[in-house]
């Protein structure tokens, strides 16, 4: 039985809602009209390193090399970060859902959204490593939204993923509500490489639900950097953007 009628018959049995607003709508993994239109997708002019998106063109002609003033000031331990989606409330619902509710059905939508905003990280990447959840967080969720975001996008640009390569060292409070400081102080030392790992030479992109302030990021680049790895990319599915303070 091909896939496309198992699809049918199982839209048949339990029909398919808005994974936001449950709604009825037509095929599994849409959403409600009114959810899509509060959805932010990013473009580019941004920062060329952090993904920042610029209110508008710097005016010098050319928006490739152009920095936001935090990553000039303080540069990222990664290369690029790229993200297709501002986080706000329709984009936090989605996440929230996928995140801690196990709404599992747009995530090939995910995946395709990703590939396309971050496609200049993704070219030529030798792996997708996802951001490693503590074991103990690993067994209260139950699952690794990250490492299902990596998966899709694996499948999705036939790039590899590698799960168990990046580990999370310490169990770390949540960084909700901490500024930028306290969350690069929480993330210090919270991730390691794998016994027997090397990545000499490889260019990664690591993989993550949300980019806030890229504390996380950039503590996992810095393991990632120290194993050998010449390029160290980031992807999320969606990214913080303030507009009195710059995400990085």
């Amino acid at each position: 039985m091909s896939k496309h009628v198992l699809s049918a018959l199982a839209d048949a049995i339990w029909p398919p809602v808005c994974p936001v607003r449950g709604v009825p709508v037509d095929v599994s993994g849409r959403l409600d009209a009114s959810v899509w239109q509060g959805l932010e997708f990013l473009d580019a002019p941004w920062c060329e390193c952090c993904g920042l998106p610029f209110p508008y063109p710097s005016g010098l002609g050319a928006e490739v090399g152009i920095l936001c003033a935090t990553c000039i000031a303080r540069p990222p331990k990664f290369d690029r970060a790229r993200a297709p989606l501002a986080y706000g409330d329709a984009s936090r619902a989605l996440v929230l859902g996928f995140k801690n509710g196990g709404r599992r059905e747009m995530i090939g939508q995910f995946a395709r959204w990703m590939a396309r905003a971050g496609e200049d990280c993704l070219e030529g990447a030798d792996y997708i490593l996802p951001v490693p959840l503590h074991w103990r967080r690993l067994l209260a969720r139950r699952y690794n939204q990250s490492a299902l975001l990596g998966e899709a996008l694996s499948r999705q640009t036939g790039i590899p993923m590698q799960a168990s390569w990046l580990l999370r060292a310490r169990a770390t409070p949540s960084q909700a509500g901490k500024s930028v400081l306290s969350r690069r102080r929480n993330m210090a030392g919270a991730f390691r490489i794998a016994p027997g790992h090397r990545l000499d030479g490889c260019h990664v992109v690591l993989v993550d639900d949300v980019f806030t302030t890229g504390a996380t990021a950039s503590a996992c680049a810095r393991q990632l950097r120290r194993a050998g790895a010449a390029l160290v990319n980031v992807v999320t599915l969606c990214r913080v953007v303030r507009a009195s303070d710059p995400t990085m």
